[in-house]
């Protein structure tokens, strides 16, 4: 929210698998995935293909059920959160 975003969803749960928040910032439609770790390299290597792969088959559900996004931009982003540190920020980290 401190990046301008207004959020749409937060843990938006499916069968095929959750999306931590979906937000809009100017006609984009961000899905972002949240990983707390320990260090930027765990944050990293936690973001995998099937990960990947999960939250891309969830935004499609949602945007089914949200006819009114689906012609937005969208984007697949990443917030990597360590102790001491502020968030990072990915855009288009998925």
């Amino acid at each position: 929210m401190s990046r301008g975003h207004l959020i749409l969803a937060r843990r938006y749960k499916t069968q095929i698998g959750e999306i931590d928040l979906i937000s809009i910032k100017r006609g984009r439609i961000a899905f972002i995935e949240v990983k707390r770790r320990d260090s930027r390299e765990a944050c990293e290597a936690s973001i995998t293909p099937r990960l990947r792969q999960r939250v891309r088959r969830a935004s499609d559900l949602w945007l089914a059920r949200h006819e009114r996004y689906q012609r937005h931009q969208l984007g697949f982003d990443i917030v990597f959160v360590m102790p001491w540190r502020w968030p990072v920020y990915i855009p288009n980290g998925l």
